[in-house]
């Protein structure tokens, strides 16, 4: 009877294995560490290879609750969920294509297979395996949940719903050293946050919300003063009704390198994206210069409709100047200043934020006092207010709220 158990086993295993291996559209979950420690199990389980049973089970363990799950069910249906795989791309924009479709459902069909299996089973076939030293160790193995979550008619309907992959998941991005890292909890203020510059906000909604209609729109520059604001104006897009399947993808001038190829690969995507670059500006003869004129409709390669590159910058050209540059041959300075313009021109929406006026300065700090319960006499607030900006800073929103800060 243990011969017939053993062969039973081992025949589910093979076919598990077999199921597994026979994978072919979602190639992106089986890549996963997770993934590589269940078919090093299965491997194991299948050829008879006890101690590589154990290592291989242990692990898989391990990675699962690294990853923050109680079972191989509950991870796959995410990590499902979420890939980026051919066929979740082909829901996501109602394609149809019957050879991709039926291969993605027998690739799930072989992880429900996985999920189902109970963790008894596995450490049965392991003491099978294992002699009787690893008696011990086999039954004080801890368990993970056996069961299927996931279903290839649910995760198709969520992909058609809300979009695959992670900017689906996603809303805010960092663009670092040539790869896209998700912001789980992005710094978007909310609108009651945001302190005057109504009229600029507006503009760069409107633009934003022709991108969201799917309208080819104008790059945004938003220049001037430190501090007012210009930044948030951007972030607090993702805090807007309509904005839902807005993302931001924000990248240092310092890694502009790959922009082009990433936002090759953004065209199609039920998504719109804006490029954010924060605090822009060039120095003479820098590298980044034409990648950014590139990016900026300067190439042979047309800017994707769904995507707009929004950058903010203390300067209205962006490039620095020297004095030597200023001088010399009237010729020779007068190409130099347009070389120079040329890049901000590329923009084709540029919003200018000016710092405030002084009524407007201490309009905002009465404000700011009101929203943090500060009683104070008007005429001393102000005096304080005024004598604070001399010392730190503009007449602007960031300096009144600093001042109310240190109050």
């Amino acid at each position: 009877m243990g011969t017939l158990y053993s062969e039973v086993i081992a025949v589910n295993f093979k076919s598990l294995l077999a199921a597994l291996q026979g994978v072919t559209v979602y190639k992106d979950v089986l890549d996963t560490p997770v993934m590589e420690a269940a078919l090093r199990l299965a491997r194991a389980a299948a050829w008879g290879d006890g101690s590589g049973g154990l290592e291989a089970y242990t692990d898989l363990f391990y990675r699962l609750r690294t990853e923050g799950h109680a079972g191989l069910g509950s991870w796959l249906n995410e990590t499902l969920r979420w890939s980026e795989s051919p066929y979740p791309l082909l829901a996501e924009g109602d394609g149809r294509d019957p050879a991709l479709e039926q291969a993605a459902r027998r690739d799930v069909s072989a992880f429900a297979l996985l999920a189902d299996i109970d963790c008894d089973k596995w450490i049965a076939r392991l003491t099978e395996l294992l002699d009787s030293d690893y008696q011990g160790v086999l039954t004080g193995l801890p368990r993970w949940q056996s069961g299927v979550p996931f279903s290839f008619s649910q995760l198709t309907a969520a992909y058609r719903a809300g979009g695959a992959g992670r900017f689906a998941r996603y809303r805010a991005f960092v663009w670092e050293d040539g790869r896209l890292l998700p912001v789980e909890r992005p710094d978007a203020p909310r609108s009651e946050e945001l302190l005057g510059y109504t009229r600029q906000r507006d503009a760069v909604l409107r633009n934003t919300e022709l991108l969201m209609e799917g309208r080819y729109v104008n790059n945004v520059l938003l220049y001037g003063e430190s501090g007012t604001g210009k930044s948030a104006t951007v972030k607090n897009l993702l805090t807007l009704p309509g904005m839902e399947e807005l993302r931001i993808i924000e990248a240092d001038k310092e890694n502009l390198g790959g922009l082009p190829a990433l936002i090759r690969g953004l065209e199609g995507r039920r998504q719109k994206f804006i490029i954010f670059i924060d605090d822009l500006a060039f120095d003479r003869d820098d590298a980044t210069y034409s990648v950014l004129k590139t990016i900026l409709e300067g190439g042979l390669e047309r800017r994707p409709a769904n995507v707009a590159v929004y950058a903010t910058s203390n300067r209205r050209h962006l490039v620095r100047q020297t004095i030597s540059e200023r001088a010399g041959d009237e010729m020779d300075r007068s190409e130099t200043i347009r070389e120079k313009t040329s890049l901000a021109d590329r923009f084709g929406l540029r919003v200018l934020y000016q710092g405030l006026t002084k009524q407007e300065y201490l309009d905002v700090v009465d404000m700011l006092a009101r929203r943090s319960g500060l009683d104070m006499i008007p005429e001393e607030l102000h005096q304080k207010a005024v004598a604070w900006e001399r010392l730190h800073g503009a007449q602007t929103p960031r300096t009144a709220l600093q001042f109310i800060l240190s109050l």
